[in-house]
């Protein structure tokens, strides 16, 4: 018979979930999962809801949260990506340079305490630089406690002087977190090379699980550019009129590596993460940690923005990243989704 969740309750069920001998001693479950090392155990902490349920917390709206830990949760698994880097603006005869794809991190049992607040920061994608070459913004560190912080994208640079270069924004380093991978973005295209008649950067792909993400290409002849590694995002492509976003990586685990984008086209996601965008103006990165892509000289504005971080929590019997139970399915609470 399984434990109730209330009520009375019989020392055959304990044996029953927890094994022992006979006679039955408190003693005997000392240090048993969540019970105590030594002193009381209430009969309530055998309870069947005592031991909760595997769920997740996902935030993907920009700024500060707080995470309040479950009854009976101690241990975590947590993943963090950093904004993708946005696209220096264009001006005449000189494309912009892409952004840089944010960084991916992620931490597994990493202990909490029930009933404790947890500090968590979505970091932001960083908007593209204005017309008349002006550079991109960096995107925004993501963030759960002090445990894991992930860095956000660089932003792509300006031009120096009539003949320079723009230089590219490179990717977001991941921080430091006890036991855990950490992999950076990928570095967004150069822009304004004359040598490659002044055609602008693409973005870079977000990073992925086991690995960094793609670069964006550059130039008319679009080189330069590469497929996201370990579930990451791939780097943009270009033409002379269109340089593509960077892919973003999902939060779910690791999955399929983004492919680096054909000439005129976006790179793709990582991991089930979504595919940046492309236009004749503004190219966008895509979610989660994309970095935007610039334009080619033929267009005179803003380039295109990265995209925005995301930070994702799971807790439950045997799940951890990259890939083990990482996704809510089957689990009897929902995701909650800040």
């Amino acid at each position: 018979m399984a434990r109730p969740s209330s009520g009375p309750i019989r020392w055959s069920d304990i044996q029953t979930e927890f094994g022992g001998t006979n006679p039955i001693a408190l003693s005997e479950y000392y240090g048993n999962g969540d019970f105590a090392a030594s002193g009381e155990i209430a009969a309530s902490e055998f309870y069947q809801a005592y031991v909760p349920d595997g769920s997740s917390a996902l935030f993907t709206t920009t700024g500060s949260h707080s995470w309040t830990c479950p009854t009976g949760v101690t241990s975590v698994s947590v993943v963090c990506v950093g904004g993708g880097g946005g696209a220096a603006g264009t001006g005449s005869n000189r494309g912009g340079a892409g952004g840089g794809g944010g960084g991916l991190s992620y931490g597994n049992a990493i202990t909490v305490v029930p009933g404790n607040s947890y500090t968590v920061v979505v970091g932001s994608g960083g908007s593209g630089g204005g017309n008349g070459l002006t550079s991109g913004v960096t995107g925004g560190d993501s963030s759960f406690g002090s445990t894991l912080v992930v860095g956000g994208g660089g932003g792509g640079g300006t031009a120096a002087g009539s003949s320079g270069t723009n230089q590219a924004g490179t990717g977001g380093l991941a921080g430091t977190s006890s036991g855990s991978a950490r992999t950076g973005g990928g570095n967004g295209g150069t822009g304004g090379l004359a040598s490659y008649n002044s055609a602008g950067g693409a973005g870079a792909g977000a990073g992925g699980y086991s690995g960094n993400g793609g670069n964006g290409a550059y130039g008319n002849s679009n080189v330069g550019g590469s497929a996201g590694a370990g579930g990451g995002g791939g780097g943009g492509g270009v033409v002379s009129s269109a340089c593509g976003g960077g892919g973003g990586v999902g939060l779910e685990g690791e999955g399929t590596s983004g492919a680096v984008g054909a000439a005129g086209s976006p790179g793709g996601g990582g991991s089930g993460g979504a595919d940046g965008t492309v236009g004749n103006s503004v190219s966008n990165g895509g979610l989660y940690g994309g970095g935007g892509g610039a334009d080619d000289d033929d267009y005179v504005g803003s380039g295109g923005s990265g995209a925005n971080g995301a930070v994702r929590i799971i807790w439950g019997t045997n799940r951890a990243f990259p890939s083990t139970n990482v996704t809510n399915a089957g689990n009897a609470t929902p995701e909650t989704v800040y």
